[in-house]
């Protein structure tokens, strides 16, 4: 196998078979090639995750590597008949590792491409995307949304089996209770096969939502069900295989603790992030993977340390200091107040969006209701039903999409909510396309009489202090966007931190950062502080430029357009969806008012190409393309 030759795993034990449902036991060859190819494929997983780890990457090796059975089995039977549907589809994206693993062992990729699994540019991406070079036939990454989509491809196959691979995680997405319903009426041939491990990112399903079953819930739809345990491998098999008999929606249900045998990481939720590399290193050195081991050690990750100018050498991580803002409001209540006043709400992301934090300093008044977007934004907003009383709810800035609805009513409602989005834009969001929060202004469908909404997004953790604590008696929803990557602190023009303690924040107000006659920059977010590095620079070559500040993203400021209306040229830049930013709306406004200065928009306009700090560079705003188009405009 000259593919592997530089690969640090020995793989040539690994043969693929050929499996017939139709056989209802493995025979003992097959059982032991099985545990065999079962072994290695894991063996890899924790390998090529590894690497992405140490390069700072980050990952996901704990879900992957549990499904590699059904994985294997469902090879089996796609290679042993023609009646599979030849995919994977995956519930869970961030399985993607599975996938890749996949696509070098059946032959459609080198092996050495997994050395750079979530790299820049090398097509690995943290979620799966279509690329069928490399053998990824799907794309997926949001959980839950998998299922619906499968249905349609059995109804399309109505001669082949289809296999969905899901989790409990993914099960408490209402979608999935739809997809059930609609796979039973129809009768597809869809084979939900879930891996059961009573673990997700914030704990433990059976902790904070008792009652919920994964079997019982399924059954209940009217699928058939078999549970049993994932790691007894025959059994596992002749599951498999009678769901594949059966005609209809089965679901083989997976019960397993989170990443079986991985040190440091089984039964834990540390399993749904990437492997550390001691964890690794032990795992590794137990099975003989010598090379492998060395590979881990001899990684170097150069560091990189930008200055730009305008803004601090330290920086504060604005998602996390949500939930410490939080914490600080709810100090000065009696406990009595807060449990009246309050309720935080907890999507499965505690962890990433700061509300953990608040979770640790006053419990009495979270819960964390699952993945289950929906269902949690509409509980926070119904608290807030009331005056006085208010909804905290939290979950990433791309699944802003998925709760629009319920928003809408909420508002209609008149209710009472701060929404916390953390992972907006894209920077540093190596999960890649699916995950980037370039939607936001989705959550800008209010009507305009009245209309008590309001998006915030804060320079840095100084201004987000001021927004968070002088929005939080305000009616209405009130949606409050973080990023993902650290944000450096913006600095005067005397080189002082600009929304220290004499900064009053004001809804609606913009804040002029530096003044200019040449033309004006309007920004906000993490592309402020690259914005003001491309004027200050610009400065520098004798260019006047301004740059304005616009932390709340749905209201003009008529201040502002006094200043644009003498500019030259007006350069809005973002890290938002160029085709529904602030950019597009910025422009509306200025029209309405008869303000006619040259135009520019930059924007997120490509899908993601992997890797961290590359993606802004990889859409065009990194603080030189920012320049370059000020450059352009004052020509």
């Amino acid at each position: 196998m000259s593919s592997t030759m530089q690969f640090p795993i020995d793989v040539s034990a690994y043969k693929p078979l050929s499996l017939d449902p139709s056989q209802e036991r493995l025979s003992a060859e097959q059982l032991k090639q099985l545990e065999t190819n079962v072994r290695i494929v894991r063996d890899t997983i924790v390998f090529f995750t590894a690497i992405a780890g140490v390069k700072g990457l980050a990952g996901h090796t704990g879900g992957a590597y549990s499904i590699v059975p059904e994985v294997l089995i469902a090879d089996g039977f796609m290679r042993g008949t023609g009646s599979v549907y030849p995919a994977f589809f995956d519930e869970a994206g961030h399985r993607v590792a599975i996938q890749y693993a996949m696509g070098a062992f059946n032959g459609e990729m080198p092996f050495e491409k997994l050395l750079h699994y979530r790299e820049f540019g090398h097509g690995l991406f943290g979620h799966p995307e279509i690329d069928r070079e490399l053998g990824v036939k799907f794309s997926s990454g949001r959980l839950g949304h998998m299922w619906p989509f499968v249905n349609g491809v059995a109804k399309a196959h109505p001669d082949m089996a289809v296999f969905c691979f899901g989790s409990d995680g993914s099960q408490m997405e209402g979608n999935d209770a739809e997809a059930a319903r609609l796979a039973v009426a129809q009768g597809l041939n869809v084979k939900v096969v879930v891996d059961d491990n009573n673990v997700t990112i914030s704990g433990h399903p059976s902790d904070y939502l008792p009652g919920y079953n994964v079997a019982q819930t399924l059954s209940g739809h009217g699928l058939t069900v078999d549970e049993g345990d994932g790691e007894d491998l025959a059994a596992l098999y002749t599951r498999m295989a009678k769901a594949m008999k059966t005609d209809g929606p089965v679901a083989v249900i997976n019960k397993r603790p989170m990443a079986p045998g991985v040190p440091g990481v089984e039964g834990s939720h540390a399993g749904h992030e990437v492997v550390k590399k001691d964890y690794a290193v032990e795992y590794l050195e137990a099975r003989g993977h010598t090379a492998a081991v060395e590979y881990l050690n001899s990684i170097e990750v150069p560091k990189v340390s930008v200055e730009l100018k305008g803004s601090s050498k330290d920086s504060g991580s604005n998602r996390t200091e949500f939930g410490k803002i939080v914490n600080g409001i709810l100090d000065k209540l009696p406990e009595a107040e807060r449990t009246q006043q309050v309720l935080v709400v907890d999507s499965d992301l505690e962890g990433s969006t700061g509300l953990n934090g608040i979770r640790k300093a006053h419990p009495e008044v979270c819960i964390n209701g699952g993945v289950q977007e929906r269902g949690n934004f509409s509980c926070a907003a119904g608290f807030g039903f009331a005056p006085g009383k208010q909804g905290i709810f939290s979950t990433f800035s791309a699944f802003i999409e998925m709760i629009i609805s319920e928003a809408t009513m909420a508002r209609l409602n008149e209710a009472n909510v701060i929404c916390h989005f953390s992972h907006a834009g894209v920077d540093e969001i190596a999960d890649n396309t699916c995950h980037f929060g370039i939607n936001i202004f989705a959550a800008n469908t209010g009507l305009q009489a009245h209309d008590t909404t309001r998006l915030y997004y804060a320079a840095d953790a100084l201004q987000l202090k001021h927004i968070v604590e002088g929005v939080w008696k305000d009616p209405g929803i009130r949606y409050v966007f973080t990023t993902r990557s650290k944000v450096p602190f913006i600095l005067d023009d005397k080189g002082e931190k600009l929304f220290g303690d004499d900064y009053a924040f004001t809804p609606g107000k913009d804040d002029v950062i530096r003044e200019g006659k040449d033309g004006y920059v309007v920004s906000y977010g993490e592309m402020l502080y690259r914005s003001l590095d491309a004027v200050e620079r610009a400065r520098e070559q004798g260019l006047d430029i301004g740059l304005i500040n616009k932390a709340t993203l749905n209201i003009a400021d008529e201040e502002t357009f006094k200043r644009l209306a003498k500019a030259p040229f007006v350069l809005l830049v973002e890290a938002q969806n160029r085709n529904n930013g602030l950019g597009v709306l910025l422009a509306s406004w200025l029209l309405e008012r008869g303000i006619a200065p040259k135009y520019a928009h930059l924007g997120v306009t490509k899908p993601g190409h992997g890797g961290t700090a590359e993606q802004v560079a990889h859409q065009g705003l990194a603080p030189e393309n920012i320049l370059a188009k000020i450059q352009e405009m004052a020509k």
